[in-house]
């Protein structure tokens, strides 16, 4: 079996606080945040609502991942979200959904073409991200 790691940004709500994360278990995690079990920033802040995730199979590009969105523009995070619609779920309707799919890495399932406006470089370079 192979091993699934989820970079994942939530949003307490439209235009709110924004948090980026990585898990193994994207189910349980966003069970933690909505039932606000963990005391820290997203019970705080009460940002609990699934906007967008990556999957990985290795937990080493995830975190990688999950250090340079940190690092982005809080624009580039929601064009990032708006951009990649597919990515935009309603947690619960879909949880299943997620739990039976197929394993697919997240840079075979990119659709972002080189040269569009919403590209996945890293915010370091010129223009947008």
């Amino acid at each position: 079996m192979m091993n699934r790691y989820f970079v994942y940004i939530l949003a307490s709500q439209r235009n709110g606080t924004l948090y980026v994360g990585v898990t193994n278990n994207l189910t349980d995690r966003m069970t933690a945040h909505k039932g606000k079990l963990v005391p820290g920033f997203t019970r705080k802040y009460g940002v609990d609502k699934l906007m967008y995730f990556e999957e990985y199979a290795s937990i080493l590009e995830a975190r990688a991942r999950e250090r340079s969105l940190k690092r982005w523009r809080r624009a580039w995070k929601i064009a990032l979200t708006m951009a990649r619609s597919d990515r935009r779920v309603g947690f619960l309707d879909r949880a299943a959904l997620l739990a039976s799919a197929p394993f697919r890495s997240y840079n075979e399932s990119r659709t972002c073409r080189p040269g569009s406006r919403v590209s996945l470089r890293s915010p370091g370079t010129r223009g947008f991200p």
